[in-house]
């Protein structure tokens, strides 16, 4: 028997209002699952919605552990970012852009990879919008990694002038002749 993919939980068909508080009780970790499900009742009878809309164990339950697998992901994912960004540091902002466009790749590779197995476990094709989202991903990403090879250009370009220039005081400075800051710049720069 195939599950319903469609179906919303009985969390997302709560208004918002009452939806945001339970996500800050979770969030705030000083109340217990049980407490805070009573509290989300009490708030859906307040609120006059049907008795159906209240929240069970199992299934809060399950809305606690996807939430709390979410949060450890994304506090993961920050660390990663932590601990790449600050050996970078030192670095050109390239090499971040480089990093984090990296990261959605392989995230983009990965999901499409389970969109397969699911599809085929299933007996079914993948979706035509999931597909489409993940064209545009991958477009995107294309599109900054472009980007940001102009701009690392353009940098590099600007930082040879700057230096040819530099260069070129300098020698002069020093008595050299033209011709020999022309081979400075040439050798050193790769300046004509």
């Amino acid at each position: 028997m195939k599950k319903s993919t469609n179906r919303k939980s009985k969390v997302n068909l709560l208004p918002e209002e009452i939806r945001d508080s339970l996500n800050e009780f979770i969030r705030s970790g000083s109340m217990t699952q049980e407490a805070i499900r009573e509290e989300v009742n009490k708030m859906i009878d307040e609120a006059g919605l049907p008795e159906d809309a209240k929240l069970s164990r199992t299934g809060f339950n399950r809305y606690a552990k996807r939430m709390a697998d979410m949060g450890a992901r994304l506090r993961q994912s920050r660390e990663v970012a932590e601990v790449w960004i600050s050996k970078l540091g030192e670095a050109p902002t390239s090499d971040v852009g480089k990093l984090l466009q990296e990261f959605v790749r392989t995230m983009a590779f990965e999901t499409s990879m389970k969109l397969m197995e699911s599809a085929e476990q299933d007996g079914e094709v993948i979706a035509p919008k999931a597909l489409n989202q993940l064209a545009l991903v991958v477009q995107r990403i294309e599109q900054a990694a472009m980007t940001s090879h102009k701009v690392e250009k353009e940098i590099r370009k600007a930082f040879a002038e700057e230096m040819a220039d530099k260069t070129e005081q300098v020698a002069k400075k020093a008595g050299l002749t033209s011709e020999t800051v022309k081979m400075l710049k040439a050798e050193l720069l790769g300046i004509a």
